[in-house]
């Protein structure tokens, strides 16, 4: 009697290993890019799904699809040449969140081969300005801004689902962000391609409040962060993230965690990744609404023409009480190059330029520090913030200080050419630079900076071991400030080719260790 329990689970445990497979075109799915598929794969993932679980395989064709949601134990294995082609009709998505895939609530689910699953965010966005222009489709934004998130398409939309993975599949172009996820845990990404400049918020993968996710082997190409980590709500955070080996190309930021931050990031790794044509930071770690970052460890990463090569910052965006908490943050072995000019120009979807805030009115001769406005909105009467190269920069606020943090053998080569005619902040002017405390967190936030290299503020403990600052061509401003910090160990920080001296002013610090 026991024997045959046990074969019998090991039968029904063997059905989700190797389980049954249904091939689409058995069951009669075209694939030549006009019949839609969507119903038909449904059909067969629900069927799957009450077997205890199995796998669809889609073989080479051109695959159109509305929207899918796979099921536990379900597999989704695309063959060599297979292309999904997402619908571009707005009414086939329903009500938000809008996806092609979504995966609710769901166990052991697998997206696996070698194909492709288009989004086709363009094709979608001329539908759906077609829709609003003809008042078939409501929307808050569009006519100022561009149709909000609600009304934009991921490609996968996963949340409350554990053990799952996606392995050696391209995802393009989704309308909004490509892989959301959310609440997840036990999660592989590996060997995944993302090509998505399609319109704005293309940001690769967003981990909000997600654990034990391993994110390698990968390489993304995207209109927004490549990599993101968010914690959009009090009562979760991200937990024990790893992401190794993965090439970045961003028209913001490469990797990035914050913007989002109500919970919190902790137990963070990123090794090995190879950034290019960035427009913002290499690495962003922010934490502005009141949650918390701590034990991040970032190392290996090597990145070339990059608008920032690091940005930590502590703000306060809430409205409540509460204030976050950055400390404990170590990055090792990293090589970034800055270049003067805009590193994502020429793209098809680029970040948008700095502006003055709308209705500020820059006088002449007058020196004013204030946050620069880079919305994508289409406000015309805003003029450009003109401005030289930004500093990597670690700031917290008055009070509440980044704390416990290590640079070490790090080297950030700037092609400098800053001009004071372009924009001017003197040195003598550190003690008036915006604080931007409730501002969008970005390294240009606190606009013309009076250093080139490194700016440091309301910051504690913080160790630089074997930092070098380097400039290629002269620069009105001296390479580093430090502001208001405490217990800096600057004895490692190593200066090349600036022109202005000294390198360093340090003003209202204390416990400052220099060579």
């Amino acid at each position: 009697m026991k024997r045959g329990i046990f074969l019998f689970l090991f039968l029904l445990s063997i059905n989700w290993l190797f389980g049954q497979e249904i091939n689409v075109v058995h069951r009669g799915a075209v694939g030549d890019g006009v019949k839609d598929n969507g119903k038909l794969f449904q059909q067969i993932i629900d069927e799957l799904s009450l077997k205890g679980g199995g796998r669809i395989i889609v073989p080479a064709g051109q695959f159109l699809i509305s929207p899918i949601q796979l099921k536990s134990k379900v597999e989704l294995h695309l063959q060599k040449g297979a292309r999904l082609l997402g619908s571009i009709d707005r009414d086939d998505y329903g009500i938000p969140p809008l996806s092609l895939i979504k995966v609710l609530d769901a166990d052991h689910v697998k997206i696996t081969g070698s194909g492709v699953i288009d989004g086709r965010g363009r094709e979608l966005m001329k539908e759906i300005f077609k829709k609003l222009e003809a008042g078939l489709l409501q929307d808050s934004d569009w006519k100022v801004k561009r149709p909000t998130e609600s009304n934009r398409a991921h490609v996968v939309y996963m949340k409350n689902s554990e053990h799952v993975e996606v392995r050696g599949v391209e995802f393009r172009d989704a309308s909004t962000w490509v892989l959301k996820i959310i609440n997840s845990d036990q999660l592989v990404f590996d060997q995944i391609r993302v090509e998505s400049t399609a319109y704005w918020n293309n940001d690769g993968i967003d981990l909000d409040n997600c654990k034990n996710v391993r994110v390698t082997n990968s390489y993304f190409n995207t209109a927004d962060d490549a990599i993101c980590l968010k914690s959009e709500s009090r009562d979760g955070f991200c937990d024990s993230i790893w992401i190794e080996n993965c090439t970045l190309r961003s028209s913001a930021s490469a990797f990035k965690m914050g913007t989002a931050s109500y919970g919190g990031f902790k137990n963070i790794t990123v090794k090995n990744i190879r950034v290019f044509d960035t427009y913002r930071s290499a690495i962003a770690l922010e934490a502005v609404d009141g949650g918390f970052i701590e034990n991040i460890d970032i190392s290996g990463v090597k990145a070339v023409n990059t608008g920032n090569a690091i940005f930590i910052k502590l703000g306060k965006r809430n409205k409540d009480d509460v204030y976050s908490r950055v400390e404990n943050i170590r990055i090792r072995d990293v090589y970034v190059e800055i270049p003067a000019g805009k590193p994502d120009a020429g793209y098809e979807m680029e970040g948008p330029v700095l502006k003055y805030p709308p209705g500020f009115v820059q006088q002449t001769g007058k020196i004013v520090s204030v946050s620069p406005w880079n919305h994508s909105t289409k406000e015309t009467s805003v003029q450009l913030y003109p401005h030289n190269v930004f500093p990597a920069s670690i700031s917290g606020l008055p009070g509440h200080y980044i704390k416990n943090v290590i640079l070490e053998n790090i080297e950030m080569v700037y092609q400098g050419g800053g001009d004071r005619r372009k924009a001017f902040m003197p040195i003598d002017s550190l003690h008036i630079i915006t604080e931007a405390a409730d501002s969008y967190p970005e390294f240009s936030m606190f606009g013309e900076l009076p250093v080139w290299g490194l700016f440091l503020r309301h910051a504690e403990g913080v160790a630089l071991q074997n930092v070098r600052l380097k400039i290629l061509h002269p620069d009105y401003r001296p390479a580093v400030a430090l502001d208001d910090v405490r217990k800096v160990d600057a004895r490692g920080l190593l200066i090349e080719g600036s022109s202005s001296k000294p390198d360093v002013h340090v003003i209202r610090s204390s416990g400052v260790l220099r060579n």
